[in-house]
């Protein structure tokens, strides 16, 4: 799948109501509005029907942020091989 277009932030503004009645009549299946300064892409708005399909993956990835966070802050001994 690729980028959608991406609206400078004052057009992504405009373009929330057409987005909105593509949302009411596609679903999760609608193209999403992605915005951001210079065309850079920056942010997303989409369907709330896919937000919420994707809640769990997102948490998923927030818990796999925290515990890779979290163990960067901690020293593993090396392995010495003795059994101990």
């Amino acid at each position: 799948m690729s980028i959608p277009r991406v609206f400078p932030s004052r057009e992504a503004r405009a373009e929330i109501p057409q987005a909105l009645q593509r949302f009411r009549s596609e679903g999760a299946l609608a193209e999403p509005v992605v915005f951001g300064a210079h065309r850079r892409p920056e942010a997303v708005v989409i369907p709330f029907e896919l937000y919420t399909a994707l809640l769990p993956a997102i948490e998923e990835l927030r818990i796999a942020a925290a515990e890779q966070e979290h163990q960067g802050g901690l020293e593993v001994p090396p392995n010495d091989d003795t059994g101990r």
